[in-house]
């Protein structure tokens, strides 16, 4: 296919097109309204609150009660492993973003470039993009992000060992549990017994694990649908108002800020790109375009707010991860659609299944 024919059909896909107008569109708004005061300062962290406990949960569990197959299972495990590699890469390459800065602040800065914010950012926007598929993807590829989030960025932080807190936080986290439970299920349901129903979107009849709530339960299931459904518009508006608190003009004379964020959200999703190509052509590890995709737009995100946290919380450059925090959510504003329309161009040269 040609590339002004691959271009033509990226810009005229009506989903690529308003997924990416709705993400901009209602972040302005959270952002206008956060400044005509309609939001107030404890808005964005009610939101987010609410997204984190409620509505991730609830979208990241649906999207595992799907039927089982050896193409989905084989892209989930595939994208397990990645998951899992890459952030033992990042953890060493970032480092050498940074070798002009004094050690803390590289320590810093390569912990806040490893580690974007993938289940607040990114997730909603794969959700609105790919789907209960491309959320379960999002889940799966999150499960390396956390041992690594809540293990070595916590202790590199604090300078301190593994605590049972910090443990039990982990553990206890109600995306943590839900994608768990989900991909659990999601697993062992060719072994388990099975109930006839009828499929919501074939409306064939079909028999299915019991568990598989979509079919067989759909009183329960269609609650958790509706709240997951707000994780997308809950989370921009939270980003949005958020962005409303901070003075740009503040932020944007630290010139430390804007070279970060060009390595943790056009390098680093470069750097995976480039991984994933050589793995798919290379028939290593061939994944899907949805599954690129995904981990791509997960990789695009900007600062982690638990790796922030930790910064703040240690006394490890607090000034500079807020700044870099502020900035970088900006910058994956802007190039997160970019990626997006890099990633429909390259899908279209069927370099990925």
């Amino acid at each position: 296919m040609q590339l002004s024919s691959i271009l033509w059909k990226t810009f005229t896909d009506s989903n690529i097109i308003s997924s990416i107008s709705s993400t901009l569109f209602i972040i302005l708004l959270g952002f206008f309204l956060r400044k005509r005061g309609i939001f107030d300062g404890k808005f964005g962290k009610m939101m987010t609150k609410i997204v984190l406990s409620v509505s991730l949960p609830a979208l990241a569990f649906n999207s595992f009660m799907a039927p089982i197959n050896q193409e989905t299972m084989h892209h989930g495990l595939a994208i397990l492993v990645f998951g899992i590699i890459i952030y033992i890469i990042l953890i060493f390459v970032t480092k050498l973003f940074y070798l002009s800065y004094d050690a803390d602040k590289r320590s810093v800065l390569s912990i806040l470039t490893t580690f974007g914010s993938t289940t607040f950012f990114g997730i909603p926007i794969v959700a609105a993009l790919y789907g209960p598929k491309g959320t379960m993807y999002a889940s799966i590829f999150n499960i390396g992000y956390r041992i690594f989030l809540y293990s070595y960025a916590y202790i590199a932080m604090s300078g301190l060992q593994m605590t049972k807190k910090n443990i039990k936080q982990m553990l206890l986290n109600p995306v943590v549990i839900a994608t768990f439970v989900g991909l659990i299920l999601w697993l062992i349901q060719p072994l388990m017994p099975t109930i006839s129903g009828i499929d919501p979107t074939t409306k064939q009849a079909v028999n299915v694990a019991f568990f598989r709530i979509d079919v067989t339960a759909p009183w329960i299931f269609k609650p958790l649908s509706y709240l997951a459904s707000l994780s997308s518009p809950l989370a921009w508006l939270a980003i949005g108002s958020t962005l409303g608190e901070v003075s740009f003009k503040a932020a944007a004379k630290n010139k430390t800020s804007w070279y970060y964020t060009a390595m943790k959200t056009i390098v680093v999703p470069a750097i995976n790109l480039l991984l994933l190509i050589i793995l798919t052509v290379t028939k290593i590890m061939p994944l899907s375009q949805i599954a690129v995709a995904t981990i791509i737009i997960m990789m695009a995100t900007p600062t982690a707010a638990v790796a922030a946290s930790y910064a703040i919380g240690f006394d490890r450059e607090a000034v500079l991860t807020s700044n870099a925090s502020f900035i970088s959510t900006i910058g994956a504003v802007i190039m997160v659609p970019i990626w997006i329309v890099i990633l429909a161009i390259i899908a279209g040269t069927g370099i990925f299944a």
